[in-house]
């Protein structure tokens, strides 16, 4: 069991951390697709300079749907492209080259068999939930999920902890231990008095977080 006055919940993002690293799958994108990185980074500019608001954000808060935001950025690369781009495999080919990190999942499960109460907060696309939930052992390791797409609020914005934190029961910030792959998502988590870490590979990671979890 967690310790009296130590950790006693974890709160976990998902792609970059339980899965591998999430720039292999938009490289894969790249390459299927034919279309640099820097082109699309262009276009969701060019988005948010029109719409005054970031296409992806405002997909991963469920505010525009996947065919919506497919069809803005095709809109926008055409011009640069001299062509309409085929986007409809976006998610197929992301998905493709996304899998599960199964060295950190298994120190999910093992946080969850020593007592910890867990929390899975991702940032995502509600069409993607019937793809990414089935990759891991979701509703096994996490008893509370909390995906951006579905409640209408993403990281790094408090909001969306603060509800983590409610649909956990209201433990205290200092009783989280938070694991992210983006530094600002830790920031926020610290900001509130949890304990972060920073996910950037396995052995970095795991080592912080077993040494968190036994503080």
């Amino acid at each position: 069991m967690s310790e009296p006055g130590g950790i006693t919940t974890v709160i976990s993002d998902f792609g970059g951390v339980l899965t591998t690293p999430l720039v292999q799958s938009f490289a894969a994108v790249q390459d299927e697709t034919g279309i640099p990185f820097e082109e699309l980074a262009k276009a969701m500019a060019t988005v948010q300079q029109e719409d005054g608001r970031h296409p992806l954000f405002e997909l991963e808060t469920g505010r525009l749907s996947e065919a919506d935001f497919l069809r803005k950025l095709g809109d926008a690369l055409e011009p640069a492209l001299g062509h309409r781009p085929e986007l409809h495999r976006f998610r197929e080919i992301y998905f493709d080259a996304l899998h599960p990190n199964e060295p950190m999942i298994d120190l999910m499960r093992e946080a969850k068999q020593t007592g910890h109460r867990m929390g899975l907060l991702t940032n995502n696309v509600r069409e993607w939930e019937p793809l990414w939930r089935t990759m891991l052992p979701v509703d096994e390791i996490f008893e509370v999920v909390v995906d951006s797409g579905f409640v209408g609020c993403r990281k790094p914005d408090r909001e969306i902890y603060d509800l983590t934190l409610d649909r956990l029961g209201g433990p205290a910030p200092a009783e989280c231990l938070f694991i992210d792959d983006a530094d600002v998502n830790c920031d926020t988590a610290r900001a509130l008095g949890m304990s972060a870490v920073h996910y950037r590979d396995n052995d970095q990671a795991i080592g912080e977080i077993r040494s968190a979890l036994s503080a």
